[in-house]
């Protein structure tokens, strides 16, 4: 993927660009009172206005497509990006292309808030981009911004590598479980996500602990270098 980064980055331009042209498109037609939240339910419970229904998803996901392109420039650890590029321009992709799909279904929302299934396609895509992350979680170095950050994982590279491994299961788990859950009904996939993930984030603490205490060689993120990867 690391191959065609420039083509992935205009694809990412595009999505973006195509977010504010839908927000342009949409603007004359569109109510002055717009749904913007739905609760675990799939109910609307929240309201705003042209700027909150229409440009404030695209500006957010502007945020994130920057501060996820550039954040690796002042990671102390930035060094670890090349071991992972592909991964983490992936992992980039996948964040815009999900705030795109959230955008989508919102604007279609738009007058049919009452029949159209939101709350239903948002949680699913939840579960979608936590299969994602899970299944490159693996692939992970260590770094400061990136993955399971705990004092134990950042300060020995065996707790991080095996942490993450791990919680690549337990992250595929929980959008299995979401998805499984989106079937039957946003709520209910609410809280299946929730009843697997919590768990799993506690325990994934407590593990990677353990992996740091028995590990006799223990190097900080930032002292890794792109050759120590295993």
């Amino acid at each position: 993927m690391i191959e065609h980064k420039r083509a992935w980055e205009i694809v990412q331009a595009v999505i973006l660009i195509g977010m504010f042209i839908v927000a342009a498109v949409a603007w004359a037609s569109a109510p002055d009172r717009i749904p913007i939240h739905w609760n675990a339910a799939g109910e609307v419970d929240g309201y705003g206005g042209k700027f909150m229904g229409l440009l404030l998803t695209p500006l957010i996901t502007v945020g994130i497509y920057l501060l996820l392109k550039y954040i690796p420039r002042i990671d102390p650890a930035r060094r670890n990006y090349e071991t992972f590029a592909s991964t983490y321009l992936l992992i980039r992709v996948a964040m815009v292309v999900y705030m795109a799909f959230v955008y989508i279904a919102m604007v279609l929302a738009i007058g049919h808030e009452e029949t159209f299934p939101v709350g239903d396609l948002i949680i699913g895509s939840v579960g979608v981009l936590f299969i994602i992350l899970g299944a490159v979680m693996g692939k992970f170095r260590p770094n400061w911004f990136a993955g399971i950050r705990t004092p134990w994982t950042l300060t020995s590279k065996l707790s991080w590598t095996k942490t993450h491994r791990l919680g690549g299961r337990v992250f595929i788990a929980t959008g299995v479980a979401t998805m499984i859950g989106a079937f039957f009904g946003s709520e209910l996939a609410f809280y299946a996500m929730f009843i697997v993930m919590i768990p799993g984030i506690i325990f994934l603490v407590v593990y990677s602990y353990f992996v740091w205490r028995d590990d006799p060689d223990k190097v900080p993120a930032q002292d890794v270098k792109p050759a120590d990867e295993e």
